[in-house]
């Protein structure tokens, strides 16, 4: 035989009331989002951060391999271009004006032979360039923007800084962009 007290069955009652109650459960509590991991720089004027935001807005997330290349699907039809060189994640942006219109792998110059950060200007442009310098090495579609004879041109891309100073491109990307840019065309070089 089983007693049951009366306060037990109100309080048994309660409790599966309660559960059947059309009152929303409250919020879950707000968890603070981890902000993305600054890429460390050593120098960067916002250009290079901004040029793979811009990146990601056009092309998406891709995953590139050394000698991969994009270009916009449609080519802004004006403004200057302007390119942005981003030696931290060896990525080469173009823009015309102020929208994104291609961005490539790179291989940039090696420990002991950096390439220089800063502020340039294309000054000399040839479709057929040798270097002066390096046993007269072919740099195909050279655009010259340092007067020591560094600029980015077409060549090997190993996946890593490997230049003497250089920024090369492949060839394919560097004959293209040599028709997009001019003589005064603005270079930044973040990395």
């Amino acid at each position: 035989m089983r007693l049951i007290r009366k306060g037990m069955v109100v309080a048994v009652g309660a409790a599966l009331l309660a559960g059947c109650s059309t009152t929303p459960p409250p919020p879950p509590p707000v968890v603070a989002q981890p902000k993305p991991q600054e890429l460390p720089y050593r120098w960067t004027q916002g250009n290079a951060p901004q040029a793979h935001k811009d990146s990601l807005a056009l092309f998406g997330p891709v995953s590139m391999k050394p000698g991969d290349y994009y270009w916009a699907s449609a080519m802004p039809e004006s403004g200057e271009a302007k390119v942005v060189i981003d030696l931290l994640t060896q990525r080469f942006y173009i823009y015309r004006g102020d929208k994104l219109a291609g961005m490539s792998t790179i291989s940039s110059g090696k420990k002991g032979h950096e390439t220089p950060l800063g502020f340039w200007k294309i000054f000399r442009k040839q479709v057929k360039g040798f270097s002066r310098k390096y046993d007269n090495a072919p740099m195909p579609y050279m655009q010259m923007y340092d007067e020591m004879g560094i600029a980015f041109h077409g060549g090997k891309l190993p996946g890593y800084p490997a230049s003497h100073g250089c920024v090369r491109l492949p060839v394919e990307f560097a004959k293209k962009l040599y028709g997009l840019t001019k003589l005064g065309t603005e270079v930044i070089i973040e990395g």
